[in-house]
């Protein structure tokens, strides 16, 4: 059975798309595209969960993102 994993996607100052499960820990990827960012975001992803194991992915619940001025 195949697990969702929730992806945070930032553009970084170079305009690469830069995506970051926040359940697995150090797993990030980056593209050019939306669908090169989605062929790597993935296989890290599967790549997290080979070297952690299950025990790295985490119930984490991604409720929402705030944008905050300070």
């Amino acid at each position: 059975m195949a697990r969702r994993f929730t992806v945070v996607i930032e553009r970084d100052e170079d305009g690469n798309l830069v995506g970051t499960v926040p359940a697995l820990y150090g797993c990030h990827a980056q593209g050019k595209s939306m669908g090169d960012l989605l062929g790597r975001i993935c296989e890290a992803i599967e790549l997290c969960l080979e070297v952690q194991g299950n025990e790295a992915w985490s119930d984490l619940e991604l409720v929402g993102v705030l944008s905050v001025a300070v």
